[in-house]
């Protein structure tokens, strides 16, 4: 697998600034992606529920089963944990399966073969086994998808040793963070977002790879440590933007995957700030705002100069109705409030 080893031993690319390079969508850079693991290696697998489609799966496996074969891009029944389990020991085979769900409530139908096998068979034997898989899917509110297909499961699977849990905010770390997770000898689960989906910008042709465990400034400032993945990094980006006229300026850190923490990237804007604010797409209760909280409070609690704050969703199920949704969900103005309470309360 030469392209697996040359991602591994690749240094990550600068990060293009909009003005350069050629602009792709967040779809068409994870389906360059997965076009780019098929070409180069065939023991990569794509499966799921519709990748063979004529539209594919939000866009993400357009025209992939047309070129690279139906034995290689396959559509799935309607038996999450049985595929899951094969997923699973096509892995410890050999080769390299990137299982793609619609939504990340129908994994939770798999998290017997994901939790209790894929994870812990390389703990097992001694390191002996691995299991290269990737499980993908895309969570996020939708169009009033209600409690049952709305539900951002990344704190659920937090705790669980053997997982790697990567979240983009991007097209440029979408593609790269797809290619280092194929490459990579563990399970890696992939949560995209469905509104990230609407972004363009720069991704570079070719291979490279985007690190897994390695967060990024998006914004450099003085007064606050904003901390965060996925779409609500976007809108804590607004946030953060449209405080400059009040003199606001803050550090805003694109974690990028949850599991590995880049927890030193955390503390060293802390230790300059004095303040943090981690926002997420999940609930705020025993998820990435409670474990980043954590983490500050035993690393760096005698450089906090205020409480810390956390924004993600509230103790209860995803609404339906639009109205309720934008009680719900955070967005850059709420956002923005809880910045300029946190930096002029003194």
């Amino acid at each position: 697998m030469p392209w697996a080893a040359a991602l591994i031993a690749s240094k990550e690319t600068s990060i293009p600034s909009a003005e350069e390079g050629r602009i792709l969508s967040y779809v068409e850079a994870l389906n360059e992606a997965l076009a780019l693991a098929l070409e180069i290696d065939p023991h990569v697998l794509v499966l799921g529920q519709g990748v063979n489609d004529p539209k594919g799966m939000f866009g993400v496996t357009t025209g992939l089963s047309a070129k690279y074969g139906n034995a290689r891009v396959f559509d799935t029944p309607l038996s999450e944990e049985g595929m899951m389990g094969i997923s699973t020991g096509a892995a410890m085979n050999g080769l390299r399966p990137v299982y793609l769900h619609n939504r990340p409530d129908f994994l939770l139908l798999a998290f017997n073969q994901l939790v209790t096998h894929a994870s812990k068979i390389h703990f097992m034997d001694n390191g002996k086994t691995k299991v290269p898989m990737v499980v993908w899917s895309a969570i996020g509110r939708g169009w009033g998808s209600g409690a049952q297909h709305s539900q951002a499961i990344q704190g659920l699977l937090l705790g669980v040793p053997g997982l790697k849990i990567v979240m983009p905010s991007t097209p440029y770390d979408a593609k790269g963070l797809m290619l280092s997770a194929i490459a990579d000898n563990n399970p890696v689960v992939i949560f995209d977002h469905r509104w990230c989906m609407r972004q363009n910008g720069v991704v570079p042709e070719g291979m490279y790879q985007v690190p897994l465990g390695r967060g990024v400034y998006r914004r450099n400032g003085r007064d606050l440590t904003l901390v965060g993945t996925s779409h609500t990094l976007e809108m804590a980006i607004n946030a953060v933007d449209s405080l400059e006229g009040e003199g606001i300026t803050a550090d805003v850190i694109d974690l990028r995957t949850i599991k590995p923490l880049d927890g030193e990237i955390i503390i060293e804007s802390l230790k300059r700030t004095g303040k943090i604010l981690v926002v997420d797409t999940g609930w705020e209760m025993g998820g990435v705002c409670a474990e980043i909280g954590c983490l500050v409070a035993e690393k760096a609690f005698y450089d906090l100069k205020a409480p810390i704050k956390r924004i993600g969703l509230p103790d209860v199920p995803s609404p339906a109705g639009f109205t309720l949704e934008q009680f719900y969900y955070p967005n850059p103005e709420k956002i923005a409030n809880v910045i300029r309470e946190m930096v002029c309360k003194q």
